[in-house]
C-alpha cells in the first residue's frame, strides 16, 4: 500500500515505513506529524480526487538537518567578474508510520 502525499510544493510517493526528507517542518524530533494532503491512495485499487478526502498520512520527525554544500559560482568572462557561494539547503527527515482513509 502506499500514498502520494504533497508537502512544501513537491508530492513524495511513501509506503509504512519509508524515511523521507522533506522541506523543512518546524516540529521539533520526536514529535508526530499528519499528512492531510493526500492526492492518492494504492491498496489493490487506486484511490485519487474524492475518495482520498478523508485519507491521512501519520509520520514522525527523525531529525531537523542540512543538506550537502552546493556551490554557485558566477562568472562573466572579459570582465574579472566572478563570485563563489555555496547553499546548504535545510530539510526534516520524516517516518511514514500509518496510512489510513
Amino acid at each position: 500500500m502506499y500514498a502520494i502525499i504533497v508537502t512544501g510544493g513537491k508530492q513524495y510517493k511513501v509506503s509504512e515505513g519509508d524515511e523521507i526528507r522533506v522541506e523543512k517542518l518546524d516540529i521539533e524530533p520526536g514529535k508526530d506529524v499528519t499528512f492531510d494532503n493526500v492526492i492518492a491512495v494504492n491498496d489493490g485499487t487506486l484511490k485519487v480526487a474524492g475518495d482520498v478526502s478523508s485519507a491521512k498520512v501519520e509520520a514522525t520527525v527523525v531529525e531537523q538537518g542540512r543538506a550537502k554544500k552546493v556551490i554557485v559560482y558566477k562568472y562573466k568572462r572579459k570582465t574579472g567578474y566572478h563570485k563563489k557561494n555555496g547553499h546548504r539547503q535545510p530539510f526534516t527527515l520524516v517516518k511514514i508510520n500509518k496510512i489510513s482513509m
